[in-house]
């Protein structure tokens, strides 16, 4: 029954088939005596079937279940193997069945699904959902009261004489932590452990629970107790990276080491995150039993835990490790251990690392005085690491940079006002000046100082470097404002430079002209082809592949004074960049934008643009111009373009800490509630840079006491600037609104100054186009954070924050990278790329060589030299053989773009970028609330100002209207059927509309019975819509719905639908056909209908044409449905912009003005509604006119008879009658 199946279990087989549904007794009797000889029959149990529902297979399955009764002893191992035995041939019967289909050929996906389908059920079995043996409790008491407990499942200690079958834990000793009961939150603590050797059988296997237990554990005495003694040694050296325990954001650790049933602590140090300890805690008559070759091998595990000692209350556990010592027995080769990093974890948290060896020495017989010798102790009995054990040291300068203190918050609900900084690493440390006046000025006066350390030689050891920030008060009182722990100092090592490379890799050498002087480096920037000699007679050249764009577009004459009068035309004033007056060709800086748009796009492609042709590798001429012209017509106009960065402009450039790092203050202390609240403990920011180098004693290249993070370090005095944002777009805002929509809008704050730019939401949009631009005067370094932020625009109530960014201005203008202004790709005065610096590249060029210390850039006809390097390119332009022009401006800027080759001092400097900056909201950390992508100039005051700022606003779509005249349509298919005749026929009307613009629909009158698909209507359609040209898109406003107060704005391509239908009184219309164009590129018309098919929409797009450019095109283009032709329709396309409307306006349909004459339909078009008569003439008179008339003479015979039959007796009675008398 159901009732004994729960209580002894049920043995479960899914997809079990045996012979008859239900297998004979006798036959199980056999089988089961063949595999269990030694268990009596009689306690056999009877074999029943039962259908369930597997919830894991979400099928119904026939499943055989046994039923065990409750007296027999055997029943528990009775179910087993039964399971075992079903099991097996259930597993043997599925594997030949994979293996009958892999001879039929079944394919390797299949079976690879049914493999995998195989071993999910083997998964499924293996673990049993309700466990019939309960599981093991061990209870730790005190007093009588139970105050902590392990569960050990029972599977994991049942014994199997079957080594394999046997649980995992089985007769071995294991290491159990115990926790508190009831239902509480794991907690940090750990309340106990015990060792444990457990056992669980049948008792028929009792003989074997003692097997596994090590020598010395005996039930019985022993005559000779086996025991080993042992000494341990815990070398703790030192920890980094603690949990906070105390409200100032440190901690007081002090380190439990537990070993057995043997504990020590270290010493307790003040006050800091990274304690070194140098301790050594000595575990003496340590016994442990068993074999010392076992207990090498499987020494027990040491236990570590750190605690925040109190001066009140007890001490707070912060992290705890695991660690397993190095066993040496007696006559083993004695090495010290090697210091290693343990992880330290707080219940989930990470809590630091903990520096530390430990080693179990065997103790000889002859006692422990033949152990490695120890140091004696200090004063208070304290044990220091053995210095074999120790790192080794060495004396190292640490060089500080004190920049600044940055976005302090309040302490104790009052300002910070006299912040000093203190910097300590292995006891030792150095402080800064006191800034008197936080507000007024958050630097340093004094920037630098020294101290000396010991550090470890091995990177891997070297200690953390802390850092304290006190806030001086009246009276002499310092409060802790917040501090920062560096646990890697390798960043700061300072290396000496590396040789310059002298050849680029991949370069290539070939014989020149006369070899220029030796020490010189030659690079053609026009040509791409850098020259570097090589002291030999003969001269030597290095190519280097630069660009396509930096290529002249052809080595004809013609092309050449092109691109001469292009860069000519970029050094003059000009009215235009691109000689194209149409209205798509209108370039802008939005041209700019898209073209470095498609550029990344290309690039995320993986594909090229450009086209290589060399004249030795391809002889033949006509094939050499062809591909010339591809690359002239791909690449023009030659548009400037720009880097878009994915990210923001940090990450690309290292956050520009090539000079000053800044580090995040911490106050507070962890808990186990808030410990994920990472922002919340941040109250500040220190700006600085270390320098850490072996003094000059321990390194012979030592340069005395001269500071070297001094080098390159600019003035750290207050800087007047003029910072224009520009705001391009933001993308994938998170909607505030409940229709899922957002209304953004921009505020920028920086220091006091805050900005909203309200008035200028945007409607409805989670993808905005701000196009927007901002000036603001600051000073640095009082003003040197930007805030940009996204707000929601809500009509009633307050707006909503969407999400900011934060961008450091400061560690940008002072930056090695130029972050103030991004070098542009092309040099030119006016238009959509019109030089924006208030530095020409020359001018640029000369400073970076004086901030560096070189020497004033040499200028030459042709080339520019940089120290030994020499650039190469053009530098006299004219546009006719009588007007010369030098300017080096041009030359100058592709220097700047190859900075980072320049020796020593060389670096990448800052293109002219736009970044996409991600943006948070503090009440959702870690999650982007959106992108924006900006980007900011920043101009010092003491410069020339520069000239106006980039006008990035949105493009303003072009009004057009678009008019469309219907004139006839050809074999459009015929859909009814006449009842009388079966003649079929069709009611054909055309709709028109463009996509987007649905409620502009428009429809022409219907032709009736057309009999052959033809349709007369000379209709005009008119569609008025908006239109960006350069964009070729579409603008839509229009609202969502009724309840919408803004209209919301889209973009898309401009696509007209026209669709054929036939017209039906009594029922909706049917759907014939349809044509979509898209006006930017739709195929050519036929001149005729009989050419009029299909494969005009099969064209490639160079065949096809635009509305845009070709204004007026009449034709002939074909309808229609699931790719099959249903008709084909003539029409006219005449586009107008606004103002031609406006002076030549036309009517719809046929109306006034210019109207259209009505078409000359056949006389069969009509509506049989509106004239049933005339439907009757020409639907049965004229296709039945004979046999009616027919019909009608027959008609008029039959009655004549009739009424001649009918009336002749009565006229010949009356005659007999009338003549008688």
């Amino acid at each position: 029954s159901p009732v004994w199946a729960d209580m002894f279990g049920l043995v479960s087989l899914p997809n079990v088939s045996l012979p008859g549904e239900v297998m004979s007794s006798g036959e199980f009797r056999e089988r089961f005596r063949e595999r269990f000889p030694e268990i009596p029959l009689k306690v056999l149990p009877s074999l029943v079937t039962k259908n369930i529902q597997k919830p894991s297979y979400k099928l119904r399955e026939r499943t055989s279940i046994f039923i065990l009764h409750p007296s027999y002893r055997y029943s528990p191992l009775l179910c087993i193997c039964c399971f075992s035995v079903l099991l097996q041939e259930a597993m043997s019967r599925d594997a030949k069945g994979i293996l009958q289909r892999q001879k039929k050929k079944i394919s390797l996906d299949e079976m690879m699904r049914e493999t995998q389908n195989f071993i999910e059920r083997i998964r499924f079995l293996i673990d049993e959902p309700q466990h019939t043996v309960p599981d093991i409790f061990i209870w730790m008491l005190s007093n009588h009261k139970r105050i902590a407990y392990t569960r050990i499942p029972a599977k994991d200690v049942l014994y199997s004489p079957v080594k394999e079958q046997r649980g995992k834990h089985c007769g071995k000793i294991k290491t159990h932590f115990l926790k508190l009961p009831g239902k509480r939150p794991p907690g940090w603590n750990i309340h106990g452990k015990v060792d444990t050797y457990l056992w669980l059988g049948s008792s028929n296997y009792a003989h074997a629970i003692l097997d596994n237990l090590p020598v010395g554990y005996e039930t019985e005495a022993p005559l000779a107790e086996t025991k080993n003694i042992f000494q341990l040694r815990a070398h703790m050296y030192q920890a980094r990276g603690l949990i906070a325990a105390d409200s100032s954001g440190l901690s007081d650790p002090f380190a439990k080491v537990t070993f057995v049933s043997h504990g020590q602590t270290t010493k307790i140090i003040q006050q800091t995150l990274s304690p070194t300890w140098n301790q050594m805690l000595l575990f003496n008559n340590i016994q442990l039993h068993g074999e010392a070759k076992e207990i090498a091998e499987f020494p027990p595990v040491i236990i570590v835990e750190l605690y925040d000692d109190d001066a009140v209350g007890k001490s707070e556990y912060i992290g705890a490790t695991v660690a397993a010592p190095v066993t040496k027995l007696v006559g083993d080769k004695y090495d010290p251990p090697k210091l290693n990093y343990h992880p330290l974890y707080c219940g989930n948290l990470s809590g630091g690392d903990l520096l530390a060896a430990f080693e179990l020495l065997q103790v000889p017989d002859s006692g422990p005085e033949n152990l490695p010798p120890l140091d004696p102790p200090d004063a208070s009995l304290i044990y220091a690491v053995p210095a074999n054990i120790r790192p080794v040291l060495s004396k190292y300068r640490v060089e500080v940079l004190f920049w600044g203190l940055r976005e302090l918050k309040k302490v104790q609900f009052l300002s910070v006002d006299r912040p000093q900084v203190f910097i300590e690493c292995a006891s030792k440390g150095v402080k800064s000046c006191v800034i008197q006046s936080y507000k007024k000025n958050p630097n340093f006066n004094i920037l630098t100082d020294q101290f000396e350390v010991e550090l470890p030689e091995n990177e891997l050891l070297h200690p953390p470097l802390s850092i304290c920030v006190v806030d001086w008060r009246a009276f002499g009182r310092s409060t802790l404002v917040g501090t920062h722990t560096i646990n890697c100092l390798k960043q700061f090592l300072y290396k000496s430079k590396e040789p310059l490379v002298s050849l680029a890799k991949g370069a290539y050498i070939t014989s020149q002209l006369p070899s220029p002087p030796s020490d010189h480096i030659y690079v053609d920037l026009e040509h791409g082809e850098p020259h570097l000699p090589v002291p030999k007679p003969e001269a030597a050249e290095v190519h280097i592949s630069l660009p396509p764009l930096l290529l002249p577009p052809a080595p004809s004459r013609k092309s050449s004074l092109d691109h001469k009068k292009f860069i000519y035309r970029s050094t003059k004033r000009k009215k235009r960049t691109v000689a194209d007056e149409s209205a798509e060709n209108v370039i802008d800086w939005w041209s700019k934008y898209y073209a470095s748009m498609k550029k990344v796009q290309k690039v995320a492609k993986g594909t090229t643009n450009s086209v290589s042709v060399s004249a030795e590798e391809e002889p033949d001429k006509k094939k050499k111009e062809k591909l010339l012209k591809a690359k002239v017509k791909e690449a023009s106009p030659m548009l400037a373009t720009m880097e878009i960065y994915d990210g923001d402009l940090e990450s690309e450039f290292n956050n520009f800490e090539d000079w000053v790092k800044t580090f995040e203050l911490l106050r507070g202390k962890i808990t186990e509630e808030d410990h994920t609240d990472f922002e919340d403990r941040i109250v500040g920011k220190f700006k600085g840079c270390f320098c850490i180098y072996k003094t000059p004693e321990d390194c012979s290249s030592g340069n005395g006491d001269s500071l070297r993070i001094l080098q390159g370090l600019p003035p750290n005095q207050s800087m007047n600037v003029l910072i224009r944002i520009y705001i391009v777009a933001a993308f994938n805002l998170s909607p505030a609104d409940p229709d899922g929509k957002s209304d953004p809008y921009i505020v920028l704050r920086l220091g006091e100054t805050e900005i909203k730019d309200r008035d200028k939401y945007i409607p409805k949009q989670l993808n905005p186009i701000f196009g927007r631009s901002f000036e603001i005067q600051a000073t640095f370094p009082k003003e040197s954070l930007l805030s940009v932020l996204i707000y929601d625009y809500d009509l009633i109530g307050s707006d909503d924050f969407i999400g900011e960014t934060k961008i450091d201005l400061e560690n940008r203008f002072y930056s090695r990278h130029r972050a103030t202004c991004g070098l542009q790709s092309q040099y030119e005065i006016e238009g959509y790329n019109a030089w924006r610096d208030a530095l020409k590249p020359t001018e640029i060029l000369s400073k970076l060589c004086k901030d560096n210390k070189l020497d004033k850039p040499i200028m030459q006809p042709g080339k520019i030299q940089i120290g030994n390097k020499i650039f190469t390119g053009q530098t006299v332009f004219q546009e006719d053989e009588n007007e010369p022009v030098e300017s080096y401006e041009h030359l100058a800027l592709k220097v700047l773009s190859s900075w980072n080759e320049i020796p020593e001092v060389g670096c990448k400097l800052v293109p002219d970028h736009i970044e996409t900056r991600p943006l948070y909201h503090k009440d959702k950390p870690g999650m982007e609330q959106g992108r924006v992508q900006m980007w900011v100039d920043i101009f010092p005051k003491d410069m020339p100002l520069p000239g106006p700022p980039v006008d990035i606003s949105p493009r303003k779509p072009k009004g057009y209207e678009l008019r469309v005249i219907i004139w006839n349509t050809e074999d459009v298919i015929l859909e009814d059927e006449n009842i009388f005749t079966g003649q079929k026929s069709s009611d054909i009307y055309v709709k028109g509309w463009l996509k987007g613009l649905e409620e502009d629909r428009q429809e022409t009158d219907v032709h009736y019975n057309s009999l052959t698909g033809e349709g007369n209507f000379n209709w005009r359609f008119v569609f008025p819509f908006h239109y960006l040209p350069p964009e070729k898109q579409m603008v839509v406003c229009k609202r969502e719905n009724i309840f919408s107060l803004e209209k919301t704005e889209r973009k898309m391509p401009p696509v007209l639908v026209l669709q054929v239908w036939d017209f039906e009184r009594l029922s909706s219309d049917d759907f014939l056909g349809s044509l979509e164009m898209n006006l930017n590129g739709f195929p050519r018309a036929a001149k005729s209908a009989k050419r009029c098919d299909l494969s005009t929409e099969m064209e490639t797009e160079d065949n096809k044409i635009s509305i845009f450019q070709q204004k007026r095109i009449r034709g002939w283009w074909p309808f229609s449905k699931a790719g099959e032709l249903t008709g084909k329709v003539e029409a006219e396309f005449h586009l107008v912009t606004d103002e031609e409307a406006e002076k030549n306006p036309v009517g719809k349909a046929r109306k006034e003005p210019e109207p259209l004459e009505k078409p000359n339909r056949p006389d069969t078009s009509f509506s049989w509604f509106v004239n049933p008569f005339k439907c009757l003439y020409y639907l049965i008179w004229r296709n039945y006119k004979k046999y009616i008339i027919i019909g009608l003479i027959l008609i008029i015979l039959v009655i004549f008879l009739v009424l001649f039959i009918y009336t002749l007796p009565g006229a010949i009675s009356r005659r007999i009658v009338v003549g008688s008398t």
